[in-house]
């Protein structure tokens, strides 16, 4: 008997179904029009892909001249290199960049530092807290550095500024208004109606110059608001719009049942929807969500047409140099990679917390 089962365990199946050769038979060449397009696509990756290469890396110039990379043939990543303090920092004070730098990596720092749930603690708000008043005295200045106005925050920090808390206030906000929206109280569900069609009815292109030209209209003789400050609520009230119907939609997809259950515990509206619903309709909603933050993040460069700028407008200026014209396909590329990141970061981890909450279950 044991002679049979050591036989029966040195049979191996084909090298045909096991392995690279097992998964390529699988994935790629299982029928006919599978092999086909598998062999199309080889031949058009063996076709940009090496001149690709070539362009980006070997025939490429870093750190050279204008006129070096105009006689050569490869990408002119100088365009970057040479201007790297001008596409990230814009105007603010050369000899004072290292505070917008500091205030990017205590912002980032924090932000990752916040992507484990253990964390999320009453400590943690005011973590949070002491960074952005630390953010704030790096960037604004004053109590020993010198004063920088806002008019001078550029580049990436005022791109990430803008998005990160248009994000962080305009997820309440919206929360707010979607619970508003289902109230049985007319006139509360009225104005959240009216709100969130009216927003999601204009570009934010259209409220960002609102908040430019025609609020200042508005204001007493000699009050003036901060453009920065106009720019970030108006990124603040259109993003909360569009999160308000995407959170109505996971308040929708929780069963009446829940509702029914709170009740007989004789719990209030607030703490039926504070420790029961949100917790069940946020976890559903979290796609999406990410979906709206990531466009937000994305949309911030709209600011440019206020004069405000970010990273897109300072790259821009850099190209409009009459020295490094003609090598916007590296600059713009540069700023896709930046774009990337960031968007990225937000995608991953939105991933992980699906995962940890077991949203698909």
């Amino acid at each position: 008997m044991s002679d049979r089962i050591e036989a029966v365990e040195e049979i191996r199946p084909p090298v045909t179904k096991v392995g690279v050769i097992g998964w390529l038979r699988e994935n790629l060449f299982n029928n006919w029009f599978n092999s086909i397009l598998t062999i199309l696509t080889l031949w058009f990756l063996w076709w940009t892909v090496p001149p690709l290469i070539k362009w980006a890396f070997i025939d490429s110039h870093w750190f050279s001249e204008p006129a070096v990379c105009r006689d050569g043939h490869g990408a002119c990543w100088s365009v970057v290199s040479r201007n790297i303090r001008f596409i990230l920092f814009g105007f603010f004070p050369e000899d004072q960049q290292w505070r917008p730098a500091l205030t990017m990596i205590l912002l980032v720092g924090l932000s990752f530092w916040s992507r484990d749930r253990k964390r999320w603690k009453k400590s943690l708000a005011f973590t949070w807290l002491a960074g952005i008043v630390v953010m704030g005295w790096l960037m604004h200045g004053g109590l020993g550095l010198p004063v920088v106005e806002t008019g001078k925050w550029s580049g990436l920090p005022l791109t990430l500024l803008l998005s990160f808390f248009g994000m962080v206030f305009a997820y309440p906000l919206g929360v707010l208004l979607a619970l508003g929206r289902r109230s049985k109280l007319a006139a509360i569900k009225s104005m959240c109606v009216v709100y969130i069609e009216l927003i999601r009815g204009v570009p934010l292109i259209s409220l960002l110059f609102m908040s430019s030209v025609m609020f200042p209209l508005f204001l007493p003789e000699g009050v003036t608001i901060d453009k920065v400050l106009r720019a970030q609520v108006a990124i603040i009230l259109f993003t909360a719009a569009y999160i308000a119907e995407v959170v109505r939609g996971g308040l929708q997809a929780i069963p009446k049942g829940q509702y029914e259950a709170a009740d007989s515990l004789g719990l209030n509206y607030g703490k039926t929807m504070r420790l029961i619903i949100l917790p069940q309709a946020l976890k559903i909603v979290i796609p999406p969500t990410v979906g709206i933050l990531i466009s937000a993040f994305k949309d911030t460069s709209l600011v440019v047409i206020i004069a405000l700028y970010d990273v897109l407008k300072t790259t821009k200026v850099t190209i409009s140099n009459p020295e490094w014209m003609g090598f916007s396909t590296e600059a713009y590329l540069f700023l896709a990679v930046l774009y990337f990141i960031c968007c990225y970061a937000m995608s991953s981890t939105s991933r992980r917390l699906e995962k940890e909450l077991h949203t698909g279950r």
